[in-house]
C-alpha cells in the first residue's frame, strides 16, 4: 500500500563549495540521499543519475523481498549507467556517489546503502544510526584502532572504501529490512550534516516534534552555523504522525532537481587568494575511493600518524618538564643570593637562602656560625633571632650580627 506519513527533503550548497553535488528524493514510498563525488561536474552527474534510476521504485510493493530485490537491481543499473556515461564522456572519469535509500512497504522499511551518507531512526526519544559508514576511519573504529570521537576529526575521514562509481558494475551494497511503527522518524542525510552536527544535537532537533520541513530547516541551520564546509542534504520521514500524506508530488532536491543537471558545465579556472589560500582546495571532491591494495598502506600511514602524535606528546611533556626544572633551578639560584640571621640549637647563625621551604625541602643552609650563645641574649633579642631576621645581603647580615653581639651579655 501507499506509505502513510509525511516527509520533507532539503539540500544546500553549504558555505564553502561553489556547487551542489548532493541529490535527494522524497516521494510516496521512496526516500533517497546521494552524495556525489568526482570534481565540479562529475559529482553532480553521478548523484543525479542515481536518483533518476531509483525514481521508478516510488510505488507500492507486494512484499519487502520484492522491494529489496528491485532496490539492488536499480542501484546496479545506476552503476552500469555511470560506466556507460564515462565511456561517452571521458572527462567524467572517476565520478561516483553514495546512495542511502529507504522504501516503505507496509510496516517495514527496506534499506539499501553504500558510502558514508547515513540513515538514522529516531524512536521513543532515542536516536540510532542504522547504516554503517563504508569509510577507512570506520574500519579503524571497528578494529579498535581509534574511537568514534577521534573518527569525527580524523584526516582520512572522507576516504570511502565502497561507493557507487564508474569502475564496478556490481557494487557491494548493504541491504536489510527493518520493522517500523507509527511515531518513528527516519533521517537520511549526507555527511555535510552528520560531519558537522553531532548525534546529541540531531536527536534534540528531532525530539522537538516539529513538522518534517521545519525539522529539516532546523538541522540545516545548525550545519550552516557550524561552518557547513560541504553540501548538506536532509530527508526526514515521519511514519504516521499528525499530518499523514496518502499521496503527493515527489520532492527532488540538489543537483537532481535541475533539469540540466546532467549537462557538464565548463570547467572553471582555479582562483587563489592570499586571504583564502585553501578555498580552492575546499571545492575539490570531498571523497576519495582508494584501490583495495592501498588499504594496508593507509592503515600503516595511520599507525605512523599515531606514533608521530605520541612522540609529539612525549616531546612536549619532556619540554614542559625541562622548562619547569629550569624555572625551579633559576628560582633556587636566586634564593642563594639571599641571607638571614637565625638560630641553631644554641648559637646565632647566618643562613644563606630564604626562610621558606617547599614542603620538606629547605631552601636555606647554615653559612656562618657566629658562636654568639643564645643564652647571652636578652629574651626579646633571642625571640627575634629565633623568628629569623631577613637581610638584604651578606654584609647586611653581618651588620645585624654585630648589633646583636654588642647587646649580648644582657640576657635575663
Amino acid at each position: 500500500m501507499v506509505f502513510q506519513g509525511s516527509s520533507a527533503a532539503i539540500s544546500h550548497t553549504g558555505k564553502v563549495r561553489s556547487n551542489n553535488q548532493d541529490s535527494g528524493y522524497a516521494g510516496s514510498n521512496l526516500f533517497v540521499v546521494a552524495d556525489g563525488m568526482g570534481g565540479h561536474a562529475g559529482g553532480d552527474v553521478a548523484s543525479s543519475l542515481a536518483i533518476a534510476r531509483l525514481e521508478s521504485l516510488d510505488r507500492p510493493f507486494e512484499s519487502t523481498a520484492a522491494a529489496e530485490k528491485e532496490l539492488r537491481d536499480a542501484i546496479g543499473d545506476a552503476a552500469t549507467e555511470l560506466i556507460d556515461t564515462v565511456h561517452l564522456r571521458p572527462e567524467l572519469a572517476g565520478m561516483g556517489t553514495t546512495v542511502s535509500a529507504l522504501v516503505m512497504v507496509d510496516d517495514y522499511a527496506v534499506i539499501a546503502h553504500i558510502g558514508d551518507s547515513r540513515i538514522y531512526l529516531f524512536r521513543d526519544g532515542a536516536l540510532t544510526q542504522i547504516t554503517t559508514d563504508h569509510t577507512f576511519v570506520q574500519r579503524l573504529v571497528d578494529s579498535g584502532r581509534i574511537t568514534p570521537e577521534e573518527a569525527r576529526y580524523h584526516p582520512r575521514r572522507s576516504v570511502l572504501m565502497r561507493v557507487l562509481g564508474d569502475m564496478d558494475p556490481d557494487p557491494e551494497l548493504d541491504t536489510f529490512i527493518m520493522p517500523t511503527q507509527p511515531g518513528d522518524r527516519w533521517l537520511l542525510c549526507s555527511d555535510g550534516l552528520s560531519g558537522v552536527v553531532d548525534d546529541p544535537h540531531t536527536s534534540k532537533a528531532l525530539a522537538l516534534g516539529l513538522a518534517p520541513g521545519r525539522t529539516a530547516d532546523n538541522l540545516l541551520k545548525q550545519a550552516l552555523d557550524g561552518g557547513a564546509p560541504d553540501n548538506v542534504t536532509i530527508v526526514i520521514v515521519d511514519v504516521g504522525g499528525q499530518h499523514p500524506l496518502f499521496s503527493g508530488t515527489p520532492t527532488v532536491v540538489g543537483s537532481a532537481s535541475n533539469p540540466v543537471g546532467i549537462e557538464v558545465p565548463a570547467a572553471r579556472p582555479g582562483r587563489t587568494s592570499w586571504l583564502h589560500p585553501n578555498r580552492q582546495a575546499a571545492n575539490e571532491p570531498t571523497h576519495f575511493e582508494p584501490a583495495a591494495e592501498f588499504l594496508e598502506e593507509l592503515i600503516e600511514e595511520d599507525r605512523r600518524r599515531v606514533r608521530r602524535r605520541r612522540i609529539g606528546w612525549i616531546a612536549g611533556f619532556a619540554l614542559v618538564l625541562v622548562i619547569i626544572a629550569g624555572a625551579m633551578w633559576i628560582g633556587y639560584q636566586w634564593t642563594q643570593t639571599r641571607y638571614f640571621v637565625g638560630a641553631d640549637e644554641d648559637t646565632v647563625v647566618i643562613y644563606q637562602g630564604v626562610q621558606q621551604g617547599i614542603g620538606p625541602i629547605s631552601l636555606s643552609t647554615p653559612y656562618e656560625d657566629t658562636e654568639i650563645p643564645l643564652d647571652s641574649l636578652s629574651d626579646f633579642a633571642r625571640a627575634t633571632v629565633e623568628q629569623t631576621i631577613s637581610a638584604s645581603s651578606l654584609s647586611d647580615a653581618r651588620r645585624i650580627v654585630q648589633t646583636i653581639s654588642e647587646t649580648a651579655g644582657g640576657g635575663g
